[in-house]
């Protein structure tokens, strides 16, 4: 048993690419025992607290504005929810705070979706999204889509998400090599996302964490373009968390930054996290919630309602039908099945 403090140090930046006119991506780092939150590339620095802290990356798709808006919503009610709901909940357990992060995404898909349908102009709207949610030594990961996280241990990069996407697909049902897949012209197609569909089925994962650890959260505009290897070897060389986000994104726009880049890395250290001594297993954990997760509880009181993270939701141009991009999805596994046995 480790006594003391879990001390987490956190920065997140996002980047426009070289292609692209407009920035779709969102981050968000937040301590959910403060309800102190931000959006701005700086490091921040504070102890986990009996709440927890949330890093988040979300990816918007579906035109401009319309991906901007999607990804935003997402940063700010997955925030909201648990800063509120989360903040409120008697049973403070560890499993509990899993429960409400996979609650958290499943209500901000339901009124992103709400709001597409009530706003013909940005309907079909979507979002990925990778909720990272740390409680004492416990990681969880709340995952719609192929934005990824990875953790550095001792110079090496882990992928501990796994992509809900085309090419993944086939990876695991034997059709294709991951070398393959990275090279596939389909690579970019994803098989769920927050806003398109009324129901999702949110991936909950779970790692231990270790006295050094480096988290990063990205979008596929620095996952498509940096290797595993090359994260791990960046993480070795940047003590500093800012200068590790800005050679990411740098490798990545001297790459062709074809998409928006945007990156989250949190360094995790303090006498409450255990000292690796010996090899661990890490990587794609699924979290299982127990059987029976009882009824919502409050404690009394007041709660502090955060602020909004926004300005209130413009009213956007562009439109894209919804649910378009898993018809489109289905139909290139359909052809490139047939492609490959006939």
């Amino acid at each position: 048993m480790n006594d003391g403090p879990v001390l987490v140090s956190v920065f997140g930046k996002t980047d426009l690419g070289q292609t692209r006119e407009h920035n779709e991506d969102t981050f968000l780092v937040a301590d959910l025992s403060t309800g102190n939150a931000s959006l701005h590339p700086e490091v921040r620095r504070h102890a986990v607290g009996a709440r927890g802290s949330l890093f988040l990356v979300a990816d918007g798709m579906g035109g401009a504005a319309a991906g901007e808006l999607a990804s935003a919503m997402a940063a700010d009610l997955i925030y909201r929810h648990l800063a509120t709901v989360w903040a409120r909940d008697a049973d403070a357990s560890a499993s509990r705070f899993a429960y409400r992060m996979r609650e958290a995404v499943e209500r901000a898909n339901q009124q992103i979706y709400t709001y597409a349908r009530e706003h013909p102009e940005v309907r079909g709207m979507g979002t990925t999204v990778t909720a990272a949610g740390v409680f004492g030594r416990d990681l969880y990961l709340a995952q719609i889509g192929d934005s990824r996280a990875y953790l550095v241990r001792g110079g090496e990069a882990i992928q501990i998400t796994k992509d809900q996407s085309l090419m993944q697909r086939l990876v695991d049902a034997g059709e294709l090599t991951e070398a393959e897949a990275e090279q596939s012209e389909r690579r970019n197609i994803i098989l769920q996302a927050l806003g398109p569909d009324p129901r999702i089925k949110v991936d909950l994962t779970h790692q231990s964490l270790r006295r050094g650890d480096t988290l990063i959260i990205c979008s596929d505009g620095l996952s498509g373009l940096v290797r595993r290897e090359e994260l791990g070897e960046l993480s070795a060389e940047h003590g500093d968390l800012a200068a590790l986000c800005t050679a990411l994104i740098d490798m990545a726009n001297e790459r062709g930054g074809p998409d928006n880049i945007t990156v989250v890395a949190a360094r995790f250290e303090g006498d409450g996290l255990p000292q690796t001594s010996e090899p661990e297993e890490i990587g794609y954990q699924i979290y299982h919630l127990p059987e029976g997760e009882p009824a919502p509880t409050t404690v009394p009181g007041p709660v502090v309602e955060p602020a909004p993270l926004h300005e209130p939701l413009p009213s956007v141009a562009g439109r894209v039908g919804g649910g378009i991009y898993l018809v489109a999805a289905l139909l290139a596994v359909l052809v490139f099945l047939l492609a490959r046995w006939l």
